[in-house]
């Protein structure tokens, strides 16, 4: 980056005062001379020799310019039939002086470690070059640009630091030098650009050429620029001018990357490349047409060439090709020609000098996962058996089998088409697809390519070597489809010579097979259908007879092989030949004889019928294995009588290949699977397998290192990064999945779908989490309408987002596993059809989210948490065309966003101006996916590319169409590319690179990669290396796990059992099962029922959890309230009118409290969060629903006496969530629904609490609802459709019957959200479209349907003629339904304006739970926001009774009179309270923050009306709140990063806080300065900062405080100060020791350091020895001097003022009360998460306990 003083240019000579000649000289003929072209003065250097007339900056050499910009303008004219030289001296960044010269005295490139020689070529339009290189009579003004940092990366890969000197010597004309940052474009205008609205930079007035009005720039003036950042280049750049008849190339090293000086002329004046054309070294001439070719195995580049005759053949040393453009461009006269090509490369005379300039490759080719691509017949043994060579797409693998690493074969640029390996495997031949096909030899122990040749036919289809490899034979089809036969010998190929074409026959019947005897080269067999034919070659002639097939003449033959021999044994010259058809015969030739020696036909084992389709065979000197169709491969001994081995395979296979020694059989399917059976131990090995069908997403997961991909083929498969193998294999009959991301912190992954589902799976019960199901109306914003686009976690795992190609934006709750939705947002997205990975983006820091729309020239950035728009940025201001293709945030800058554009750009935005921070023209630019220091570009358009976060090239992999560029390795487009680690990319194989160098090179960024890091790209069907074997890979229902292993005993395996469907997902869903011999566990398990007497209650719940529980009686601590409710749940309170009851759920807790007083009651039990609650019509008994979990296998359902407030009965079914539960109107029966897991709905009898019946349902059911005018009859809503059952009692017998009824017409596909019952026979149903459909249960139809909402309804409460509707949009809306009565005797007649809505409110959330009185004036509702509203229709008015935190609460402080306390959240709030009533005083919002800690002054700053709370968030700012004033006092900024620990001194004068980094600031809030920054810590985050009164004088050191610091890596550090005298001094270094298991899995507790309150010189922790402990250290005696034990890890940590107590919290979601006086210990169970946080009040009368949003608050009882 420039200095200050330089930008945005520097005028060379005028800041170097040239004229004066004081800090420049001259030498020889320099002088000034006026220039009639520019009209002004300019120096004329000429002279005979170069070396001593010049002109020079600085004076002398141990001077230096310091000129640091990016670009060096020249603007210069060389002297007509002159030579010239222009030396650059320029300084890297460790110091280095290079030297970089042009001229056109050099004739070619040359290059050093300290020097760079560019040749300078003058070319006219002539077919003959000048190539004495003197410069035109017609030579212009030329803008000469040269990146200087781009030269020395790209030849020298150094940094660029600054330019030292310039030398200009003889013969030319320079007006100036400028230096600069900026890409200057001199053929545009200031004014042209501006009008225009060019993305591009003018020349400023003084850098410009005059132009006469009325005419082109660029037919006055040359514009180079070197090196160019174009996509496509070659090794002579082309510049032509047609007022001028000469054209400027300059010249590089052929080998050298895609980069190019730029002509700036439009059209006929843009660059274009010239490929030179040389000598051939042969009688056949080279190719007109070139084409990119790719590298062979060592790196080196290679040309194909063809003779008239198409069957000579060129062949060139590997050394001797050079990469040529796909655009070829003829100079001829004045004109320019410029036409595409398909062609191939073109040869070099000589380009020995240049192999040592081929650029460092960023990356080797590691691995590939994959096997086929255009067929899966080839797969070959080496000769010692010990490796597998086989394609994949368009690189040739060699495996090997012991140690699984894998060589490669690179060069092909299409799918390979066939294989041939000779005997000594010494020669391998290769073909690829692309017509007209092309063959490439290649030495296959070192993978050096020989040779590369076009063959005559359009597609190979068949190679085959004779044994010695002097002889190669090919089978294809010419364009006009007949079939083809050559002959090529081969012989010279391994000594240098070339290939030669023998001879070539052109065959009117059909071959399928061709193969070279083993023993006689020149004779050679074919088979195809009907014929099986002979072959010979004498000389160069090719002849053929067919055998005699009497009754065989009908059949199709598809395989044939030659009998093996013995090389002691005498044998003929021509040995039996073996063919197989495909009705299962086998035929035994006698070649000498032309005839049938016998026929045996196959038939399977056990049957009689038809015979087996044989695909392919192989001979060994004792058996036969044949693949057959039906999947089987078959080992049979010569004489066909019986059949030895078999295996089965999923798929037909394809071929099979017996090794060298006759021990293993390999074997390939048509289902891309490759693996081998060894017949000794009868044991099938899997080689490789891999996707059916293109890949359409993929996520990766780093801290379990795993992979995720999903296809076309209907498959979810997950892999295993470390070893690439198989463990998950998930298939879906009916529907596809689109979209797949992990979540980062628990193990589960969420896919999206082709319908529109999303569902989260399990990888530890390999189970539905949740299933979110598709309502393709045009109104159903809960869930998507299109196929899923695109899925993103957030870092912290709090959300997930996902959108469809409809345009929906949907955000869910994923920090537990129920992942509930939590908001949609409709038309928000950029409606496409096809999937686009990056489409959606989140920040670093989890706050911001950003996606392309609402149309696809607008980028949109949203807060994360309430999904409010934040900014809005028009892509396509510049260029109406232009749009936004991808996004994502900076990786080193959060507040940058990157956009690639369809115009090949990547802008950089500020994230909150949305002002363009730079922008980047690229090649093709797609999809991206950002880490933390690298950027990751992929498209189904282009290759891939990595950049950097001011968005230029990262490295060497540049875009191109179609394939990864300069790395020929996949044959079809790819579709996605991740980098490092693992660099990953989708559409076919996997390809995992490694880099070489350590660097990827960027701009002025170094970006280093670990060793370890791979790069991978996919490209059509994603194929694994070791994944589960074959023969034991079975279809079992979804859910199960799938185990992958290396190798399997059974020889024949049989499909596994398939136990009931799971209730997991749809009957559709079905799991790859990939061991045998897994049993399914039992679809219904036990159901457990307790009697009154053993009801587990919560004592006995704690004892089953290893909870030891206190002494009835002698409980330390006593719950009093719980602050907050369960917006998670549905229908989860109830409120009743006539009796007062209030009851509501807050995690595993039911709440009763009484409306009036605020008094609370609470039920323990459940072990997990409940669901929903239910009344019972008496209000006699409450029904409670809690999730299964690992505390309890089924979910419980607790029936609770009212009166008594006590559990009466336990019963349990449902083995994943319960829904809904409702009461028949007597209160005799309990129905109870599952969810859509558990597919179940059970109705249980409330006199003897048994289950009376369980039936499964056919798709998920939304809600349930007794009949309040008929106890026999209840109906379900779901899907489509309403179900009514009615209770069928035969004696003690109840059955239920079923009867369905479809949704009108008129709702569309409408899934049925909620239900009420109205008037008699009245049923009201909500959609999730927003409808309200009523029906007549009488007759079972709707008679009357009315747009009630735009959301999805999810709840409806009905009282005589009113009806209150709830849903997802946060309205609640109160109708009035007197006159529906009357409308259901109208039939379709019936009109909803009949209703009309009454009165509106808009809440805080979507509406999940509702009770009103009988006249529907007042009621209670629950939100998603965690809140419960009082409701008053008459006034119109709702006010808040019940809130809390909606996120996770960080912090909990009290005023020091007690009478307040204060909570921060995740969310950004400071919320103060009220300690008496935990009633809501005064809250602080700060958007887009999240407030991570807090403290509350001490009584010795001031009044208690000036009490103020200082509160930390993750911007690294801290707050000062005025809680009389309720305003915020003071802000400062006193750290970088964000704050996590803060505190006040004692005097209340000085606030201590610590940051993310371990750094801790001292801060004065009267002064608003940070006057002290303490660095002890650095490196781990600061977590606890604590300042007390330093109360001992014999502690040795001098203070008033005493404060502590506490950081994650478990050191403690404790000062003492005196603030007001800037004072402070460390007393003690605590350092406490980790167990070497956490250490190793990163899951490292919270450091926990606290004063003990009684004692102040005694410090508390929590330490890890041998057990976990709380150690208690003496700050005299410098020792600890007590320990209690722990039971586990604790989580947090509090010590009571008042009493010696001590309250610790734990990961098992529960609180340990220890009585430090008489070691005793008691514990508490009540949230539901891990207790992370503790604080006693000053007076220890409280104790405040948080799990995550959850605040219960327990009074400290007196022994």
């Amino acid at each position: 980056m420039a200095e200050a003083w330089q930008h945005p240019f520097l005028n060379v000579f005028r800041y170097f005062r040239v004229n004066e000649w004081k800090r420049s000289s001259k030498e020889g003929d320099v002088a000034v001379v006026m220039d009639k072209t520019l009209k002004g003065s300019v120096y004329l250097i000429r002279g005979s020799v170069s070396a001593n007339n010049y002109l020079q900056l600085p004076r002398t050499s141990t001077q230096s310019l310091g000129l640091t910009g990016r670009y060096l303008y020249v603007l210069f004219r060389p002297l007509p039939a002159k030579r010239f030289v222009i030396h650059l001296d320029v300084t890297t960044q460790d110091s280095q002086v290079i030297r970089v010269s042009f001229s056109n005295f050099f004739k070619e490139f040359k290059s050093s470690a300290t020097w760079l020689q560019f040749p300078f070529v003058f070319e006219t339009r002539t077919p003959r070059r000048v190539l004495a290189g003197m410069a035109p009579p017609g030579a212009c003004w030329t803008f000469l640009q040269l990146d200087l940092h781009d030269i020395l990366l790209i030849y020298l890969s150094r940094c660029y630091g600054h330019l030292k000197s310039v030398k200009l010597c003889a013969n030319l004309l320079v007006k100036n030098l400028y230096t600069s940052d900026l890409n200057f474009d001199p053929g545009i205008t200031v004014s042209k650009a501006q009008g225009a609205k060019l993305p591009i930079i003018p020349v400023p007035r003084e850098m410009a050429f005059p132009v006469p009005k009325g005419e082109s720039w660029h037919d006055h003036y040359i514009h180079i620029r070197f090196p160019s950042d174009s996509p496509q280049a070659t090794s002579e750049l082309v510049w032509t001018n047609s007022s001028s008849p000469a054209a400027v190339i300059l010249e590089s090293v052929p080998q050298l990357p895609a980069h190019q000086v730029t002509l700036s002329k439009p059209l006929q004046y843009r660059m274009s490349p010239a490929i030179q054309m040389p000598r051939p070294q042969t009688s056949c001439p080279a190719l007109s047409a070139p084409r990119v070719l790719s590298e062979a195995s060592q790196s080196c580049q290679h040309s194909e060439g063809s003779c008239p005759a198409d069957l000579s053949v060129c062949s060139r040393d590997s050394s001797a090709w050079v990469e040529a453009s796909a655009v070829h461009t003829v100079v001829r006269d004045s004109q320019r020609l410029t036409h595409k090509s398909t062609g191939m490369p073109v040869a070099l005379e000589d380009t020995g000098s240049h192999k040592h300039f081929l650029p460092d490759p960023v990356l080797r080719l590691k691995r590939i996962i994959g096997f086929g691509g255009h067929s899966t017949k080839w797969a070959l043994w080496t000769k010692d058996g010990a490796a597998v060579v086989y394609p994949c797409h368009a690189v040739i693998v060699v495996l090997h089998i012991s140690t699984g690493e894998q060589r490669f074969f690179l060069g092909h640029t299409d799918k390979v088409s066939a294989l041939a390996l000779d005997r000594n495997s010494l020669l391998l031949a290769s073909a690829q697809v692309q017509p007209p096909s092309v063959v490439r030899l290649w030495d296959f122990p070192s993978g050096r390519c020989l040779s590369l040749f076009r063959s005559p036919m359009y597609a190979v289809c068949s190679l085959s070597f004779s044994s010695s490899g002097a002889l190669l034979c090919g089978v294809g089809r010419d364009h006009q489809g007949r079939t083809v036969v050559v002959a090529w010998g081969t012989e010279q190929v391994s000594l240098g010579g070339e290939v030669v074409a023998l001879s070539k026959v052109h065959a009117d019947f059909d071959v399928q097979t061709f193969r070279v005897s083993l023993l006689d080269e020149t004779r050679m067999a074919s088979c195809g259908q009907g014929s099986i034919r002979l072959w010979r070659l004498r000389g160069r002639t090719l002849r053929s007879c067919p055998v005699d097939l009497g009754e065989h003449c009908g059949l199709e033959f598809s395989d044939l092989a030659f009998a093996q021999a013995l090389d002691s044994c005498q044998v003929p010259s021509i040995p039996t030949l073996y063919v197989c058809s495909r009705n299962g015969h086998i035929l035994e030739v006698d070649p000498q004889r032309m005839a049938v020696r016998c026929t045996h036909h196959l038939l399977p084992t056990g049957d009689p019928g038809p015979g087996i389709t044989i695909n392919s065979l192989s001979v060994s000197l004792t058996a036969c294995a044949v693949g057959c169709e039906d999947g089987y491969l078959r080992l049979w001994p010569l004489d066909f009588s019986s059949v030895l081995l078999e295996a089965e395979h999923e798929g037909p296979i394809s071929s099979v290949c017996i090794s060298p020694n006759g021990l293993c059989v390999l074997s390939t399917t048509s289902s891309s699977h490759l693996g081998f059976l060894d017949i000794p131990s009868r044991e099938y090995t899997v080689l490789a397998c891999s996707h059916m069908a293109p890949v359409l997403a993929l996520s990766t997961e780093q801290s379990r290192g795993q992979l995720a991909t999903v296809s076309m083929d209907h498959t979810v498969r997950i892999w295993d990064l470390a070893t690439l193998r198989q463990l998950y294999d998930f298939t879906s009959c009916d529907e596809a999945p689109c979209a797949i991301t992990f979540h980062p912190t628990w193990p589960a992954v969420f896919c999206g779908f082709r319908r529109g589902a999303i569902r989260a799976f399990s990888l530890e019960s390999t189970g539905v989490l949740v299933e979110h199901t598709c309502v393709p109306q045009p109104k159903g914003p809960w869930c998507h309408q299109g196929a899923i686009i695109d899925l993103l976690v957030t870092p912290d795992g709090n959300f997930l987002f996902s959108s469809c190609c409809q345009g929906s934006l949907v955000q869910y709750s994923c920090s537990n596993s129920q992942c509930h939705v939590l908001r949609v947002a409709a038309n928000v997205v950029f409606q496409d059809a096809q999937p686009h990975p990056n489409t959606l983006a989140v920040s670093r820091d989890s706050r911001l989210l950003a996606f392309v729309g609402p149309s696809k020239c607008t980028v949109t950035v949203m807060d994360s948490a309430s999904l409010n728009e934040l900014l809005r940025v028009s892509i396509g201001t510049l260029d109406s065309l232009d749009s936004a293709v991808a996004i994502c945030f900076g990786p080193t800058s959060p507040g940058h966003l990157l956009v690639s554009t369809s115009s090949n750009k990547v802008m950089v935005l500020d994230a909150v101006s949305g002002r363009t921070v730079r922008e980047v023209s690229l090649g093709t630019v797609g999809h991206w996916h950002v880490l933390p220091s690298l950027c990751s570009c992929s498209s189904s358009s282009c290759g891939g590319c990595s950049y950097t976060e001011e968005g230029r090239p990262a490295g060497y992999l540049l875009p191109t169409t179609g394939c990864i560029p300069r790395m020929f390795c996949c044959s079809c487009l790819v579709s996605a590319l991740w980098l490092a680690p693992p660099l990953l990319s989708t559409r076919m194989p996997l390809f995992c690179w490694r880099p070489l160098t350590g660097l990827l090179r960027s701009g002025n960024t170094q970006h280093s990669l670990t060793p370890a890091a791979r790069c991978t790209s996919v490209t059509q069907s994603l194929c694994m290396l070791w994944p589960s074997p074959l023969t034991s890979s079975r279809s079992s229902v979804w859910g199960m796990p799938s185990s992958c292993g290396m190798s399997w005993p059974p020889l024949r395996v049989t499909k596994a059992f398939q136990g009931p469907p799971q209730p997991m997902m749809p009957d559709s869903w079905r799991m790859l099962h990939l061991r045998p011999g897994d049993s399914l566990c039992s679809r219904y398990p036990c159901h457990p029922t307790y009697p009154p007497s053993q009801i587990p209650t919560s004592g006995h719940l704690r004892a089953l959890m290893n909870i030891s529980c206190p002494p009835a009686g002698g409980e330390q601590l006593r719950l009093k309230t719980v602050v907050g409710y369960s917006g998670n749940g549905r229908a989860n309170m109830v409120w009743r009118p006539d009796t007062g009851f209030f009851a509501y759920t807050c995690g595993r807790l039911v709440v009763v409290e009484d409306l009036h007083s605020g008094a609370q009651q609470h039920w323990l039990g459940h072990p997990e969060e409940i669901s929903t609650l239910a009344l019972s019509h008496n209000a006699q008994v409450l029904a409670s629903a809690s999730c299964c979990g690992s505390d309890a296998a089924l979910c419980q359902i607790r029936l609770w006496d009212v009166p008594g407030c006590l559990c009466q009965q336990l019963i349990s079914h449902h083995d994943s969530a319960v829904q809904a539960l409702a009461f028949s109107p007597d209160d005799t029966f309990l129905v109870t629904l599952g969810d859509y897991r558990d597919l179940t709905l059970a109705l249980w009898s409330m006199a003897t609490y048994e289950l009376v019946s369980a039936n499964r349902l056919p798709e998920p059911m939304h809600g349930v609802a007794f009949n309040p005018w008929d106890a026999g009859e209840l109906i379900c809503v779901g899907p489509g459709a309403i179900t009514f059952w009615f209770l069928q009692q035969h004696g003690a017998d109840i059955s239920l019957q079923v009867h369905q009824e479809p949704v009108p017409e008129e709702m569309g596909l409408a899934e049925l959200t909620s239900l009420c019952y109205g008037a008699a026979r009245l049923l009201y149903c909500g959609s999730s479209t927003g409808q309200v459909c009523v029906w007549d249960t009488g007759a079972g139809r709707c008679f009357l349907v009315w747009e009630a909402d735009d959301g999805e309804i999810g709840l409806l409460v009905c009282s005589g003629s009113r009806l209150v509707s709830g849903s997802n949009t946060r309205r609640l809306r109160l109708w009035a339904v007197g006159a529906v009565p009357e409308l259901q005797y109208k039939g379709s007649s019936a009109r909803s304006t009949s209703v009309f809505m009454e009165r509106e409110l808009t809440l805080d959330g979507a509406i999940v739970s509702a009770s009103f009185d009988s006249g529907m004036d007042m009621g209670v509702v629950g939100t998603t926001a965690g809140t419960l509203w009082y409701i008053s229709w008459t006034e119109g008015t709702s006010t808040r009774l019940i809130s809390g935190h909606r996120s996770k609460v960080n912090e909990v402080v009290f005023s020091p009179d007690e009478s307040y306390c204060a909570t921060c959240g995740e969310d950004g709030s400071v919320r103060v309270w009220s300690l008496a009533s935990m009633e809501l005083v005064v809250q602080f919002q700060v958007l887009n923050q999240s407030c991570l800690c807090l403290a509350w002054s001490p009584p010795s700053c001031g009044h208690p009306e000036q009490q103020q709370v200082v509160a930390g968030y993750s911007d690294g700012t801290l707050r000062v709140f005025s809680i009389s004033r309720t305003a915020m006092e003071l802000k400062m900024h006193p750290h970088r990063s964000a704050l996590t620990a803060i505190a006040f001194s004692t005097d209340g004068q000085t606030i201590l806080s610590g940051d993310k980094d371990g750094l801790v600031a001292v801060s004065r809030p009267r002064v608003g300065m940070t006057f002290r920054v303490l660095r002890d810590h650095q490196g781990a985050p600061i977590s606890v900062i604590q300042s007390t009164y330093k109360e001992y004088v014999d502690l040795g050191v001098e203070g008033e405080d005493l404060w502590l610091a506490v950081s994650e890596d478990q050191r403690v550090s404790v000062w003492a100060s005196n603030w007001p005298e800037n004072h402070c001094k460390l007393l003690d270094w605590l350092s406490f020791p980790v167990p070497a298991a956490l250490e190793t899995s990163g899951l490292l507790p919270p450091s926990l350091a606290t004063f003990c309150p009684w004692d102040l010189a005694l410090l508390v922790y929590v330490g890890f020895g041998t057990h976990e402990e709380v150690a208690f250290y003496s700050l005299r005696q410098k020792q600890v001097v007590e320990k209690i034990m722990l039971p586990s890890c604790a989580m947090s940590l509090s010590l009571s003022p008042g009493a010696h107590l001590m309250a610790v919290g734990f990961s098992e979601c529960t609180l340990s009360m220890v009585d430090c006086t008489l070691g005793t210990t008691q514990e508490f169970a009540g949230h539901d998460d891990v207790v992370h946080l503790c604080r006693f009040t000053p007076s220890g009368r409280l104790l405040f306990t948080v799990a995550h949003s959850e605040i219960l608050v327990w009074e400290v009882l007196s022994p």
